[in-house]
């Protein structure tokens, strides 16, 4: 008999594989699709030559993940690229305000009526970026954090709407750029809880940078299954489970799932019937003949670039999408991995994407909007398109099957879900059946490719069998 079964080979389950499998475990894992990754896999997905990341693509949460940080990775082939910038947020008159990892550069992007505000907003947090992410990407219910006076001056402003912690800048570009940040948990900015991502992003550009690894994000998975099987692990792809009477024997099984789909596997009928699934996002991925020709100089050196000018216009597109309207003018978070990584495109030539918010399973296509929006920060871009790989909330859940209706955070941003997930329960990786866990981004800290869901649910199964003898 296997010590774990582990069903889905995202990062998560693979994490959670390789913390059990460390620990001497017999641990093998299935996944339906024909390869590991989940939601970090890079394929060809427009001309040959020109690899994408269909998922997760920049990984400033991976780069400075505990549990990462703790395997070596690196000797199994994941190498992480810098840009010069972060992130970039353009504005229409050609300027910017930038994430550097410089705080200086970046509050003095801001102006210099806000330069002196953001300096003191993340003065408390600087140089403490270990810490930091070993209290707030770790469960509640997981014993006192290491660092409780930071964890509650940090909570005090995690916990407000992203729209309230900017009222304290006094122009435009700082509030935008929070805002913007905030908008990777797709959720109104005037939801509590939404300057928590904002500020944790931030800390992170300076802390750890935003980067990407070098030939996409399969790298991360498949340094992942690699140290697994280094480890006496096994992987099987191609494998779709639907019962669980179809895996092998084993004491322990953990998923890397959403609680859908494992209430449905396990038999464990309605005990996620209040878990919500948020709004979704309608993705392009660009083949291009040539780099993004952004108006902003800082846009051409940055990773990542976000489009919408304002906090009001980016909270307003976020409104839109989580009470299930489109968008007209949408906020757009944009990429462009190939400024640092020549293996994802031909020579001379460039990969590019980006996503707006949409309500969760609308089959419309907003390619038009999107593009119109690009065009106002990087006029004749669409001279440029070679070919496009566009996907809406149906064709995101086909690719990964997490994504329910499209939702690419595995749950909605938005009450007490935002901090309670997949329900209230003392451990929120346990279910009902005392042989099954969860351990996917449905449960606490959350969306992101960071492994530490798996981490947290390891050492749950971990407790369990050693409990049990």
């Amino acid at each position: 008999m296997l010590d774990a079964v582990v069903v889905g080979a995202g990062p998560n389950g693979l994490t959670a594989a390789v913390e059990l499998a460390r620990r001497g475990l017999a641990v093998e894992v299935f996944e339906a699709a024909g390869t590991i990754g989940g939601g970090a896999r890079t394929e060809e997905l427009t001309l040959p030559g020109y690899r994408h990341d269909p998922c997760s693509a920049v990984h400033p949460l991976g780069v400075g993940s505990p549990a990462f940080r703790a395997m070596p990775l690196a000797r199994h082939g994941l190498e992480w690229l810098h840009p010069e910038l972060p992130l970039a947020h353009p504005f229409p008159d050609g300027t910017a305000a930038v994430l550097a990892r410089s705080v200086g550069e970046t509050a003095m992007s801001l102006g210099p009526r806000d330069a002196g505000t953001y300096r003191r907003l993340v003065a408390p947090y600087l140089g403490r970026w270990d810490t930091l992410a070993r209290d707030f990407l770790r469960t509640q219910w997981n014993g006192l954090p290491a660092d409780p006076v930071g964890w509650a001056r940090f909570g005090l402003h995690a916990a407000q709407p992203v729209s309230l912690l900017t009222r304290r800048f006094r122009d435009e570009k700082a509030r935008a750029i929070l805002a913007g940040m905030a908008g990777h948990a797709i959720a109104p900015t005037s939801g509590l809880g939404t300057a928590g991502p904002a500020l944790l992003f931030a800390l992170a550009g300076h802390a750890v940078g935003w980067p990407v690894p070098r030939g996409g994000s399969q790298a991360i998975s498949d340094a992942l299954g690699s140290y697994l099987r280094e480890q006496g692990g096994a992987i099987h792809v191609g494998v779709e489970v639907k019962r669980l009477d179809e895996l092998p024997p084993a004491r322990a099984y953990v998923f890397d799932t959403s609680p859908t789909a494992l209430a449905r596997i396990a038999g464990l009928g309605d005990a996620y019937r209040r878990f919500r699934y948020g709004a979704s996002v309608f993705k392009i991925d660009y083949a291009l003949d040539g780099p993004v020709p952004w108006t902003a100089p800082e846009a051409r050196r940055a990773g990542t670039v976000h489009v919408g000018p304002t906090s009001g216009e980016i909270g307003a597109a976020l409104r839109a999408a989580t009470k299930g309207h489109a968008p007209a003018v949408p906020f757009l978070i944009t990429a462009q991995p190939s400024l640092i990584d020549d293996s994802r495109a031909p020579a001379g030539k460039h990969t590019f994407w980006a996503y707006g918010h949409v309500p969760r399973g609308w089959d419309g296509d907003a390619t038009e909007a999107i593009e119109r929006q690009i065009e106002r920060f990087a006029p004749g871009f669409r001279d440029l398109v070679l070919a496009r790989a566009v996907a809406g909330p149906p064709r995101i859940a086909a690719r990964n099957a997490n994504y329910v209706d499209g939702d690419i955070a595995c749950g909605a941003f938005a009450g007490l879900q935002t901090v309670i997930r997949p329900k209230l329960t003392r451990v929120p990786y346990t279910t009902a059946h005392p042989s099954v866990f969860l351990c996917s981004s449905a449960t606490p800290p959350g969306p992101g490719v960071h492994g530490m869901s798996g981490h947290h649910a390891a050492r749950a199964v971990w407790r369990r069998l050693r409990g049990h003898g």
